[in-house]
Parts: C-alpha cells; structure tokens; sequence
C-alpha cells in the first residue's frame, strides 16, 4: 500500500514540476522556475521510495503514463492547449498501456515476502 502512496505522490509532483515548467516561461520567472525543481526533487524522492515496495518497471509506467494524461489535460484546461482525437486516442493507449503492465504484477519479491509474513493481501501470517 506504502508504494502506491509513494507512487500517487509522485506523479502529482511531477505534473505541478511540468506545470511550473510551463508557467516559468522558459526559466525567465523566478518562483515557477524554483517551484519546479522542488517539485522535480520532491517526485524524484518519492519515486525513489515507491521503489521499495513496487517493481521498477511498474513505477515508471505508471508515473510516465498519468503524469502524461494528466498533463495533457492540465494544458487543456490551463494553457488552452487543443485536444483532437488524435491526443485523446493517444492518451486512452497510455491508460491501457498501464493497464497492461500492472497485470504482469506490481511488488518486488522482497514486498511480497513482506506481505506473507506480515499477513497482508489476504494471505496467513507465519507461524511465530
């Protein structure tokens, strides 16, 4: 659970970093621009710790593939960006991209022996 925590975390600051990115008109505007590399930071050390619960490849998917729908949206509703069919195809194949990854499994050997001994996910606990 920690890790999806982790994960959420970091894909809403990576998408207020991309944000500020945009506000920070090519780096010429001082907060958007510091207020983007805190966020960089912050969504790196997240993912950084996401990665102690879930598989790397899961992780990377998913950050990339939310943060670019929800980025994608943001431009939309913020910056007037457009959205043809095209962008709306494209991002509905991002979705289930993502769905396809987190169906080949979502926890590190290490979690799942975690979740075994601890009782989580429904499984018995060891005998102590």
């Amino acid at each position: 659970m920690m890790g999806w925590v982790f994960l959420a975390l970091a894909i809403g600051f990576e998408v207020a970093a991309a944000t500020c990115m945009k506000l920070s008109d090519g780096l010429s505007r001082l907060w958007p621009s510091v207020l983007m590399a805190v966020f960089y930071i912050l969504c790196f050390l997240a993912m950084i710790k996401s990665l102690e619960f879930l598989q790397i490849g899961v992780v990377y998917a998913i950050w990339a593939g939310v943060g670019t729908a929800a980025v994608a949206v943001i431009g939309v509703m913020m910056f007037g960006d457009t959205m043809p069919w095209v962008k709306i195809l494209g991002i509905a194949m991002i979705v289930g991209g993502v769905a396809l990854v987190n169906l080949g499994g979502t926890h590190t050997p290490e979690d799942l022996a975690r979740m075994k001994l601890t009782g989580e996910g429904g499984e018995a606990k060891a005998p102590t």
